[in-house]
């Protein structure tokens, strides 16, 4: 077994250990620190599980796979978090996710590949057409904080109104991305999935021997795998949204670096593999896709749904953030759209994106909200 696989295996043993953590009430600082170490491997085989699956079942349904599965673990601990209460680090993870993506999944994509390959290229119309995207997404997340911020005369009872509009333009928009990725202009998408599929190719014939049908009974086992992860991920999200306001109030965090900065690490370990991965292997388009993409679901499917789930079990998230989160945003989104834009990438500019990540981290850090 390769150590890639292992390492995800050997780092389920935290799953049992956070159980037991909570059962025999070891402290909340245990099961802090289990649960944050038992979600990792099973964000790990949740993406695994979806980039498989999204294989077998070809582009067309493989991308409303990656879509919708993409980010289920931000997703799964953002609801659980949203449905305890902690409407801030809910609002401050969606925040947190799209820097991550943008700055932290290429820059380490861009430096790993850096260090191998003098310069690797991608295709410019994948971070023009998904850059547009996120900077149109980005304005609309900003309007209702720029809105209220502006006014000296704003009525509170309008903020729900005004995310639930922008919210609601913002899941339009996404359904339009995937129209446009999957459907219309398929074909701009073909490089990364043509890559993807010979590397599958390739899994599978080696195994044909073994299995009467393999492609059937490995794709039936990877549902498995998702389902099963998604559960464990919400079991482990809940122990761990259980005593997170207790643990960053003792270490001295305050909600918005925890949302920002925390949560996102924790639940991002997989992209930060897989974008690594693809990168030393020189599928930069590959990269890139999986990188914007991830950012655009955030920002244009799971903010809208945190707003509308929000609303309708009594904890009502809106999109009136904190204006350094909105500044940070666009930071991110222009430092991004400004290294990818010219379709070539080298050591150097993922050392950019990933100092851009740190002096965000650090103000963040400090910040006093």
């Amino acid at each position: 077994m390769k150590a890639k696989d292992l390492i995800p295996l050997i780092l389920l043993v935290f799953v049992p250990i956070s159980v037991a953590a909570d059962f025999l009430e070891w402290g909340s600082t245990v099961v802090f620190v289990t649960s944050s170490l038992a979600i990792i491997p099973l964000s790990i085989w949740l993406s695994t599980a979806t980039e498989k699956i999204a294989v077998f079942t070809g582009p067309s349904i493989g991308g409303l796979v990656n879509a919708f599965f993409g980010n289920a673990t931000e997703l799964v601990i953002a609801l659980v978090a949203l449905k305890a209460g902690l409407i801030d680090i809910v609002q401050a993870s969606i925040t947190g996710t799209i820097l991550s993506d943008l700055l932290v999944l290429m820059g380490l994509a861009m430096l790993a590949g850096g260090l191998r390959y003098k310069e690797q290229q991608f295709k410019p119309i994948l971070t023009k057409v998904n850059g547009s995207s996120i900077t149109l997404a980005v304005v609309a997340i900003a309007l209702p904080t720029l809105v209220i911020n502006t006014s000296g005369q704003f009525d509170v009872v309008d903020i729900p109104n005004i995310s639930i509009a922008t919210a609601t333009v913002l899941m339009v928009v996404y359904g339009l991305t995937l129209l446009f990725s999957l459907k219309t202009h398929s074909y701009l998408y073909e490089v990364g999935l043509v890559e993807e599929n010979l590397v599958s190719s390739a899994e599978e014939s080696s195994n044909q021997s073994s299995t009467q049908n393999p492609k059937i009974s490995k794709l039936m086992f990877w549902v498995i795998v998702l389902l099963l992860s998604t559960i464990a991920v919400a079991f482990e999200s809940d122990l761990f949204v259980g005593v997170v306001e207790q643990e960053i109030q003792r270490i001295g965090l305050t909600p918005l670096f925890t949302g920002v900065i925390l949560i996102p690490f924790i639940s991002d370990v997989a992209g930060f593999v897989t974008v690594t991965r693809l990168a030393i292997k020189n599928q930069m388009d590959l990269t890139v896709a999986t990188a914007t993409g991830d950012s655009l679901l955030v920002a244009l499917f799971v903010a809208p749904v945190l707003v509308f789930v929000g609303q309708f079990i009594g904890q009502p998230i809106d999109l009136n953030f904190n204006p350094f989160e909105v500044a940070a945003m666009a930071i991110a989104v222009s430092v991004t759209n400004l290294i990818s834009s010219s379709g070539r990438s080298n050591w150097l500019d993922g050392a950019l994106l990933l100092a851009t990540y740190l002096l965000l981290g650090v103000a963040f850090y400090y910040h006093p909200a």
